[in-house]
């Protein structure tokens, strides 16, 4: 009997914590009858926090990769917990930081065609459930040049 007014009381403070006055106003008239004013039903927040994982392969004959760029759809927030693997499953070591909707992501010693791909995990990224599929669009930045060179996208259907 206590557990179940604890969890009635509980439940009661949860509801009136989370209402907001704007959604319906009682409004008493000289009639005395109650009316209902700003009847409006909002929609949930529609976004969960998904890992994204993608593989990268390195081309054999080419340069060394020195930054992979990643541009975020206005789908997910992203986040600047990023792990990058080589092909052996090894930590690569790496820099991050976001500018705006960019991720981009510093390699301190250049990825060599040794490696033959990358795996890219971009963890606790919040992912509208709203839409279909968020698109990443990725290039690359070679060692000795600063031109973005376009590789891809990545493809990630909301479940």
């Amino acid at each position: 009997m206590k557990r179940t007014l604890v969890y009635v009381a509980i439940c009661s403070v949860a509801t009136a914590a989370l209402m907001y006055t704007g959604y319906a106003n009682a409004k008493i008239t000289n009639n005395k009858v109650a009316s209902i004013e700003n009847n409006m039903q909002s929609t949930p927040a529609g976004w969960q926090l998904v890992k994204l994982a993608f593989q990268l392969h390195v081309p054999k004959k080419g340069k060394a990769l020195s930054q992979l760029i990643i541009n975020s759809p206005s789908t997910v927030a992203i986040s600047n917990d990023i792990d990058v693997l080589d092909d052996k499953g090894q930590k690569i070591k790496i820099n991050v930081s976001l500018n705006s909707r960019k991720i981009i992501i510093d390699f301190p010693e250049p990825v060599t065609s040794s490696t033959t791909k990358l795996l890219i995990n971009l963890n606790k990224i919040y992912q509208s459930t709203l839409d279909s599929t968020s698109i990443f669009h990725l290039s690359v930045k070679v060692v000795g040049s600063d031109t973005e060179i376009p590789v891809g996208v990545a493809q990630f259907p909301t479940f």
